[in-house]
C-alpha cells in the first residue's frame, strides 16, 4: 500500500479486532504450518495442569512458546532454562493476547538429533540389565602403587593426569596405554585396552591397582566413542576398578555411568586415585605429635602415682595394703564353695530322679507293661465277639426252625408241589393257561416240565 494514498471512505465495513487475528492466525498455520525451529530456552513455566510455557531466544529475536501435556511429549527432559534445544512447533496465534506463539509437539537438545536418541536407547538398555548399579561397582583402593591409564598418548588428558601424580603421590607407578579417543573404531581399541588391562598377565602387562578411563574435553560427538556399547560392557567386565574421565564436568558418557566411580576431569581422576602425599606427610606428623604427648603424659601420671604410693601406706607397713584384699578373697571362697557345693546337691537330686525316671522307663519294664495291657485288650476282645456271635447263632437256629415249619418245603414234604408259567411266576388259577404253553412243577426232591393240552 503506498503509504501516501488517501483512506478509503468512512462507509467500508472494518473488520473486529477477534476476525483480524482469526485471519492472521489462519494465514499463518496454513503459509507457514509446522517447522522446526532452535533457539535457547528461557521463562520455562511448568503449570500444575500439565502445560508448559517458555521463551525461545536467539541473539536477534523471541518468540512465546507452549507445550500442552508436556511430560508425555518426547524430548520434555530436555527443556531447561538456557539449554539450546529444537522444538518441532506449529505457527500460531493466541487470540486473547494477540500474541504470535508456537505449538510445540516435540523437542530435542539442539546439535545431539539422533546421537542424543540413541545415548538414551543404550542408556536406557544398560540400566535395565543392571550395569549401573552401584551394588556391583568396586571400591576404589585408598594406596594404589600402579595405576593404568587409557587414553591418547599425545592428549593434554594424560599431562593433566601425570601432573597430578607427581604432585600427590610421586612414588605411584603410572602405566600408559595409549589409544585413539575420536574417530570412526576409536571404541573397539579403547574395549581392547581395557579387556588386556583387566587380564595383564595374559598379555605381559603389569598388574594396576586401578584404571583411569579418559580425554578431554569436545563436542558430543568428540566424545561419542565412549558411548558405545562395546565400551560399556568392557568396562562392566573389567576385574580392576575403573575411573571414568571423559571431558568435563558437564559432560556425561555412557562410561560414567557403567564405570566403578566418575570424575569430572582427567585431572579430577587422578586426584580421586590417589592420596595426597603431603597432606599424609602432615597427618601422620600431627598423629606422632600427639601419640608422643600422650605417652608422655601416661608416664607423668603412673610416675606420679608411684611416687604417691612410695610416700603413703606402702612405704610404713605394705601388709596393711593386703588386708582387705586377702579378707575378701576369703569371703569369695567362702561363697564359692557353698555355691558349688549347693549347685552338687541340686544336681545330685536331679540325678537320682532321673536314674528312677530311667528305670521305670526301662525297655524291659515298658515291653511288659505293655505285653499285660495287649493280654487284657486280647481277652477283652474274646469276650466282646464271642458273645454276640452266640446270640446270633441262637437266632438263626430259631429263624432256620421257623422258616422250615412255614416255608415251602414243607408243604413239599406233605405232598405238596408249585406250578410256574413261563415268565417264572406261579399259575394261581387254571383260567390263566391256554393250550400249549409250558409250565414247570416243582416238587420236594426235583421239578418236571408239561405242556398244556386242553
Amino acid at each position: 500500500m503506498d503509504l501516501f494514498s488517501q483512506p478509503k471512505p468512512a462507509g467500508e465495513k472494518a473488520l473486529s479486532v477477534t476476525q483480524l487475528l482469526r485471519r492472521m492466525k489462519n494465514l499463518l498455520e496454513v503459509q507457514v504450518g509446522e517447522l522446526w525451529v532452535e533457539g535457547e530456552v528461557s521463562n520455562l513455566k511448568k503449570q500444575g495442569s500439565g502445560h508448559w510455557y517458555f521463551s525461545l531466544k536467539d541473539e536477534g529475536a523471541q518468540i512465546q512458546c507452549a507445550m500442552f501435556g508436556a511430560r508425555k511429549r518426547p524430548g520434555a527432559e530436555a527443556l531447561e532454562d538456557g539449554a539450546k534445544v529444537r522444538v518441532f512447533a506449529e505457527a500460531s496465534v493466541y487470540e486473547a493476547r494477540g500474541q504470535l506463539q508456537i505449538i510445540v509437539q516435540k523437542a530435542e537438545r539442539a546439535g545431539t538429533g539422533d546421537l542424543q536418541a540413541r545415548f538414551e536407547t543404550l542408556k536406557r538398555k544398560l540400566h535395565a540389565e543392571g550395569l549401573f548399579d552401584a551394588g556391583r561397582k568396586m571400591a576404589i583402593p585408598g594406596f594404589p602403587t600402579r595405576i593404568g591409564i587409557i587414553t591418547s598418548g599425545s592428549g593434554a588428558a594424560l599431562q593433566d593426569i601425570l601432573n597430578v601424580l607427581t604432585r600427590r603421590a610421586p612414588w605411584v607407578q603410572p602405566v600408559l596405554f595409549p589409544v585413539r579417543v575420536q574417530g570412526r573404531g576409536a571404541e573397539l581399541e579403547i574395549a581392547r585396552a581395557i579387556e588386556k588391562m583387566g587380564r595383564p598377565e595374559a598379555f605381559g602387562y603389569p598388574r594396576c591397582d586401578v584404571l583411569i578411563v579418559g580425554r578431554g574435553g569436545g563436542s558430543i560427538e568428540d566424545l561419542w566413542n565412549f558411548n558405545e556399547e562395546v565400551v560399556a560392557r568392557a568396562i562392566a567386565g573389567c576385574p580392576i576398578p575403573i575411573i571414568s574421565a571423559v571431558g568435563h564436568e558437564i559432560d556425561f558418557t555412557i562410561a560414567d555411568f557403567v564405570a566403578d566411580l566418575r570424575a569430572p576431569t582427567p585431572s579430577a581422576a587422578a586426584e580421586l586415585a590417589v592420596a595426597d602425599g603431603a597432606e599424609l606427610s602432615t597427618r601422620l606428623a600431627q598423629h606422632r605429635r600427639r601419640l608422643e604427648r600422650l605417652t608422655r603424659e601416661r608416664l607423668m601420671r603412673a610416675r606420679t602415682a608411684v611416687d604417691a604410693l612410695k610416700r603413703g601406706v606402702l612405704q610404713r607397713d605394705g601388709e596393711k595394703l593386703l588386708r582387705e584384699p586377702m579378707m575378701r578373697l576369703d569371703t569369695a571362697r567362702g561363697r564359692l564353695l557353698q555355691a558349688v557345693g549347693s549347685a552338687l546337691d541340686e544336681a545330685s537330686v536331679r540325678l537320682n530322679e532321673a536314674r528312677a525316671g530311667h528305670r521305670a522307663q526301662h525297655p524291659a519294664r515298658v515291653l511288659a507293661r505293655r505285653l499285660e495291657n495287649l493280654s487284657n485288650l486280647k481277652r477283652r476282645l474274646e469276650r466282646a465277639g464271642k458273645d454276640p456271635m452266640e446270640r446270633r447263632h441262637e437266632r438263626l437256629v430259631r429263624l432256620r426252625g421257623l422258616l422250615r415249619a412255614l416255608g415251602p418245603e414243607s408243604a413239599f414234604q406233605r405232598g405238596f408241589s408249585i406250578t410256574l408259567g413261563e415268565d417264572g411266576r406261579a399259575v394261581r388259577s387254571a383260567k390263566a393257561l391256554k393250550a400249549g404253553d409250558l409250565l414247570r412243577t416243582k416238587f420236594s426232591d426235583g421239578e418236571a416240565t408239561s405242556r398244556v393240552v386242553e
